[in-house]
C-alpha cells in the first residue's frame, strides 16, 4: 500500500462520533477481543463499549489491582491477565495462557503506550518508547501467531498517532545509542513503527482473511499524558495559563468515548473490507497529509508512515530485535 490507497470511504461517521454510535446494530456475540492498555484512558472506553456487543474481552493487565478496581464497573465478559509489554517474557507467558484457554482471537487492539517520556531503557536496552509501544506489541502479535492464523477474517488495530509526523524511522539509530535523545522524536518514531507494523502485517494475514489497520483515535486527555508537566502542556496549547484545558483543548480534542471510536470502527466496519493495512482517523480511511493545508499537523497520513518497503524493512528488524531479547 501508499499514499494512493489512502482514499476516504466515507463512513458516515467523524471526528465527534462515538463508540457506541459506530458499533450500534453490530452484533459481537461469539467474538473474543483481546485489548492492550484496556483499564485506562480510551482503552477502557473501548473494552465498555464491546463488551456491551456481547464481546468476550481479556485485557493484559500490568497493575492487577488497578485494574480490577477501573474493570469493577464495566459489565460483561472480561478476563484480565498479568503481562508487562516492557517484559518480553511476561508477554510470551501471557500469549501461551491465552492461546490454551481461548479457541479463537478476533480483535488484537494494540492501544497501549507511552508518551515522551525521559529516556529510559526496557529489554536488551530498547528505547522505552519504541520497546513498549511497537516492540511488545510485535512480541505480543508474534507470541499469538497461531491464534492470529486460525481465526478467519479476524483484525488488528494498532493504535498510531499523528505523532508519527515528528519522526520517520531512525533507521541508523533506533535505540538512541548515538543521537541525542529527544523524548518526541523517540514518540514520532514510535508511532510511526505502530503504522508500519499494521502495514506488514497485513499482508501477512492475508491468506487467512486478516486485516490489520493503524489508528489515530485523536487528541484525548487521558494518563497518556503523565510523563508531561503542566509548563509543557500551557507551551503546547492545550492548557491556559490557569491549568484548566485551554479553549483550543477543548475545541480540538476528543473525549474518551469519542477517541475510542476509530478503533471502534477499523475493528468492526465492512466499508474496510479490501482495504489491508490502512491508516485511520475520525471514523474514516485519513487522506494523505497535504503540506500546505494549516491542518498538515494534525490531520493526514504522511507518506513514510505508509510506504510498504519501509514496514518490511521494520518487521525484519523487529524480528532480529526479538530473537535476541
Amino acid at each position: 500500500m501508499s499514499t494512493a490507497d489512502q482514499q476516504p470511504v466515507n463512513s458516515g461517521f467523524g471526528a465527534k462520533s462515538t463508540a457506541d454510535e459506530v458499533l450500534d446494530g453490530i452484533d459481537l456475540n461469539g467474538k473474543t477481543a483481546l485489548v492492550t492498555g484496556g483499564y485506562s484512558g480510551i482503552g477502557l472506553e473501548l473494552v465498555r463499549a464491546l463488551a456491551k456487543k456481547g464481546a468476550k474481552i481479556i485485557v493484559p493487565v500490568r497493575s492487577p489491582k488497578k485494574a480490577e478496581e477501573t474493570l469493577a464497573g464495566v459489565a460483561g465478559d472480561i478476563t484480565t491477565r498479568e503481562m508487562d509489554l516492557a517484559d518480553i517474557a511476561s508477554i510470551r507467558r501471557f500469549a501461551k495462557e491465552v492461546t490454551a484457554s481461548t479457541p479463537r482471537l478476533d480483535l488484537l487492539i494494540n492501544n497501549a503506550g507511552i508518551m515522551a517520556c525521559p529516556e529510559t531503557r526496557v529489554g536488551p536496552s530498547w528505547e522505552a518508547q519504541f520497546g513498549v509501544n511497537h516492540m511488545g506489541h510485535f512480541a505480543l502479535a508474534k507470541a499469538l501467531w497461531p491464534l492470529l492464523l486460525s481465526t478467519p477474517n479476524m483484525r488488528v488495530v494498532s493504535l498510531s498517532s499523528t505523532g508519527h509526523k515528528r519522526s520517520d524511522i531512525l533507521w541508523d539509530d533506533i535505540q538512541f545509542q548515538k543521537t541525542p535523545y529527544d523524548k518526541w522524536v523517540a514518540y514520532g518514531q514510535a508511532k510511526t513503527a505502530n503504522a508500519l507494523f499494521a502495514n506488514a502485517l497485513s499482508r501477512r494475514l492475508r491468506d487467512s482473511g486478516g486485516l490489520a489497520f493503524a489508528v489515530h483515535p485523536g487528541g484525548i486527555f487521558t494518563p497518556l499524558q503523565r510523563h508531561l508537566a503542566r509548563e509543557e502542556m500551557i507551551a503546547l496549547g492545550w492548557l491556559g495559563e490557569d491549568g484548566e484545558i485551554s479553549e483550543l483543548a477543548k475545541a480540538g480534542f476528543k473525549t474518551p468515548e469519542q477517541g475510542t471510536a476509530t478503533t471502534a470502527w477499523a475493528a468492526t466496519s465492512p466499508l474496510l473490507e479490501g482495504k489491508p493495512g490502512v491508516y485511520c482517523e475520525d471514523c474514516d480511511i485519513a487522506e494523505p497529509t497535504d503540506p500546505e493545508s494549516p491542518f498538515a499537523r494534525f490531520r493526514g497520513v504522511n507518506a513514510h508512515a505508509c510506504n510498504d518497503a519501509s514496514a518490511e524493512r521494520l518487521w525484519e528488524i523487529s524480528e532480529m530485535l526479538l530473537n535476541d531479547a
